[in-house]
């Protein structure tokens, strides 16, 4: 009984063994690796451009001309929400165009006066602009007296939205709430620093909102977005600057803002232009939208980076409660792009390059897309060494030895159904069926011992059909063989050739003859004749 039990736990400690491996891979097939969370998320992050262009009408005393000076522009960072062509920002990063400030038009005046009444009198008098900043100061002051007061101002708005593939697409506000405000009163608008834009276009890369709840202190974060110190880098060319930059870091402390309202703080870096952008956890989900950062005391006002906070999602779900926006939307561009990234991280290079094409189809020109394609190429071209496949090694490894296992168990078990201990065959004695004991020792073993259990018959295991049938041993009695091999091999083997001679309840002898001793029963001396030996 003591071996099935120790095959029981052998088994089972095996079968918890694959289970625990088997658990194991399935949190791999689950994880993703920080490369391939990125990679998802980049094409579904583009740049928000808020463009306020102007038309100045002014007399700089030759008589009303019209001018266009160059437009006010304000870029932030969005992403698409569905494939249907839903984008999240925030409200700050499209304010310009939404809710133009009155300072604007005044601005642009002023810009349209010196572009059309200061820099032509410089020419004329043959001076460049920066060489003498008294005359050019003093004219700048004429031409505004002069022209400003009677300029008039067309403002031209505009919101478009600009994808990593070169794609520009116009877009119109179809939410908006104020961005946060410090001041109070009657009239003052502070809300969530969201707005959710529309443009014309399916079958987009989109990203899924996760729960923000659920997000602790330390966990990993990656923010995505568009830095002005990338778009206006003078060493980029312009495909790099509209590709969306990545930082990292973590959640560092949950906070509100002055109107109460929780944010989430930072420790990923940021800069101008990343409003807006999608703060990603380790599976390239949202967890927020970065809505702003902190800045030093003082008049220059540099950003501190490690202290930069971000809306939860759960507040960007509650503010889309009532648009027509679909969280559940499934991509088509998503599905075979996070397809081929599967099949390239997990080695099959011909199924990521036709994934690949597939959403190269689908939405052509993204630069991370034709990267991962060419790289996919050229693993089908030159394939790199494989590793040694430990895994499956040691699966295999396990599963034979569960087999073997298995296989002793089932040996075990089938046997121990027959054993039967010497106090349980003392009491087939006493209960007036006396069962029919058989010695089943070889011939040499049996000559070699004195003694026997009282009334046990021998039979040699060699000759057993013959003897067993000369015995005349009633076919209906309980049949208990012993022998003294310690697993009682020889008893087994008898035991199972008797049950094919037709023999109903055959038992063996647990332990043998040194277990009946060792149970302090008694033995006799084998007789000198007249029995088979």
């Amino acid at each position: 009984m003591l071996t099935v039990r120790l095959g029981v736990t052998a088994l089972a400690a095996v079968l918890l063994l694959l289970a625990a491996g088997a658990r194991e891979v399935d949190a791999a097939d689950e994880s993703i690796s920080l490369q391939e969370a990125i990679l998802r998320a980049k094409p579904a992050t583009v740049l928000i451009v808020s463009e306020v262009a102007s038309a100045v009408t002014l007399n700089c005393g030759a008589g009303e001309i019209e001018v266009t000076p160059n437009p006010f522009r304000e870029t932030g960072t969005g992403w698409f929400l569905d494939s249907n062509g839903w984008v999240m920002t925030n409200a700050h990063v499209v304010q310009p165009a939404h809710t133009t400030p009155r300072w604007l038009a005044n601005d642009q005046a002023q810009r349209a006066v010196v572009a059309a009444c200061v820099w032509p009198e410089l020419r004329r008098q043959g001076i460049g602009v920066g060489q003498r900043p008294d005359v050019e100061d003093q004219l700048r002051r004429r031409a505004l007296d002069r022209a400003l007061p009677t300029a008039r101002v067309e403002l031209k708005p505009s919101i478009f939205i600009l994808m990593s593939n070169g794609f520009r697409l116009p877009a119109k506000v179809a939410k908006y709430s104020p961005p946060v405000s410090t001041e109070s009163g009657a009239g003052v608008m502070s809300g969530r620093d969201l707005a959710l834009l529309q443009v014309e276009a399916s079958e987009m890369p989109a990203f899924k909102l996760a729960e923000s709840k659920n997000v602790k202190i330390g966990d990993p974060i990656h923010i995505l977005g568009y830095p002005g110190v990338v778009l206006t880098h003078e060493l980029l060319n312009s495909t790099a600057k509209v590709e969306a930059s990545v930082t990292n870091g973590a959640i560092s402390g949950f906070k509100q803002d002055v109107q109460n309202q929780s944010v989430i703080q930072t420790d990923a870096p940021a800069a101008w232009g990343n409003s807006g952008g999608p703060a990603v956890n380790s599976r390239g989900d949202i967890v927020g939208v970065l809505t702003f950062v902190s800045l030093a005391p003082g008049p220059e006002g540099a950003i501190v980076q490690g202290f930069n906070f971000i809306i939860p999602a759960d507040a960007v779900k509650e503010f889309l409660r009532g648009t027509p926006v679909d969280l559940a939307d499934r991509s088509p561009f998503n599905e075979k792009w996070f397809a081929g990234l599967r099949k390239f991280f997990g080695g099959d290079w011909k199924g990521a390059a036709a994934g690949f094409r597939d959403a190269n189809r689908l939405q052509p020109e993204f630069p991370d897309v034709k990267r991962m394609l060419a790289e996919a190429e050229e693993k089908i071209k030159n394939p790199p060494p494989r590793p040694f496949p430990w895994a499956w090694a040691w699966a295999a490894v396990t599963l034979a030895g569960l087999g073997a296992v298995g296989v002793m168990y089932v040996r075990r078990l089938g046997s121990s159904r027959f054993r039967v201990s010497p106090a349980e065959v003392v009491r087939l004695f006493e209960s007036g069926s006396p069962p029919v004991i058989l010695d089943v020792r070889a011939p040499f073993a049996y000559g070699l011992s004195p003694f026997r259990i009282p009334g046990s018959l021998h039979v040699s295991p060699d000759d057993l059909e013959r003897e067993a049938t000369s015995l005349s041993i009633d076919h209906a009695r309980t049949v208990v063989a012993y022998c003294t091999s310690e697993a009682e091999r020889a008893s087994t083997e008898v035991a199972r050739r008797l049950r094919g001679l037709g023999f109903g309840d055959v038992r063996i002898l647990r332990g043998g003859l040194g277990g009946w001793t060792n149970a302090g029963l008694p033995l006799e001396a084998k007789p000198t004749g007249g029995e088979p030996a």
